[in-house]
């Protein structure tokens, strides 16, 4: 359960809003600082809010990163839940690549805020990653393995291949400043999504789909 001063009291649109306020705020200032070197002053001060009213909402720092957490969780997770055995294996990695470049592209702040925790130990999501995360990797693991075993894509680790797809791909907004660098600027714009599904799509679906 995700503390909030107003818990037990029936949420107004207003408190909603202002709920909403502070998890941007609080989004922009874990993203750029991570948990440890963060502060509700600062929060607050990106919310153009005051501390205690932050504080009403949220009553520590841990229950706003939690909240955070649990979103961004719930958001990553999404395009492999949708990982569908029913289809053909060509066109489900493809999807899953280009769903996990929007998800780079349209949510930097929420990846880096994951990739700093899991640097970290993980100490805010250990139990939701051995849980409901590996329930899921579990589950399309096996959907791979049912490709292989019907012949459609080429015997590899299950687990290695959704590892090496989250890695490739989260790579874009992680690592976003060194992308945009190394690029220059004819290559760093918004076609470099394009640029990199394009890629992606050879090594993964070229080089493991079995036509």
């Amino acid at each position: 359960m995700i503390p909030r001063a107003a818990k037990t009291q029936r949420r107004t649109r207003i408190q909603q809003a202002k709920e909403e306020i502070i998890l941007e705020a609080a989004l922009d200032v874990f993203s750029a600082n991570g948990f440890k070197g963060s502060t509700v002053d600062q929060i607050a001060e990106t919310a153009g809010m005051s501390k205690p009213n932050v504080l009403y909402y949220f009553r520590t720092k841990e229950a706003m990163f939690t909240a955070l957490i649990d979103r961004v969780m719930q958001v990553w997770l999404d395009p492999l839940r949708f990982f569908d055995p029913a289809n053909d294996p060509e066109s489900e990695i493809r999807s899953y690549i280009r769903r996990k470049l929007e998800m780079a592209r349209d949510f930097p702040r929420e990846s880096r805020i994951f990739a700093n925790e899991i640097i970290h130990g993980a100490p805010n999501v250990e139990e939701l990653l051995r849980g409901e995360l590996k329930q899921l990797v579990d589950e399309k693991a096996e959907v791979i393995r049912a490709w292989q075993r019907s012949g459609k894509l080429r015997k590899v680790d299950p687990y290695h291949l959704i590892f090496s797809i989250w890695s490739t791909t989260q790579h874009y907004a992680d690592f976003d400043v060194q992308v945009r660098a190394v690029l220059g600027e004819g290559l760093s714009g918004e076609g470099r999504y394009e640029d990199a599904a394009r890629y992606l799509e050879i090594l993964f679906v070229k080089g493991l789909v079995i036509s």
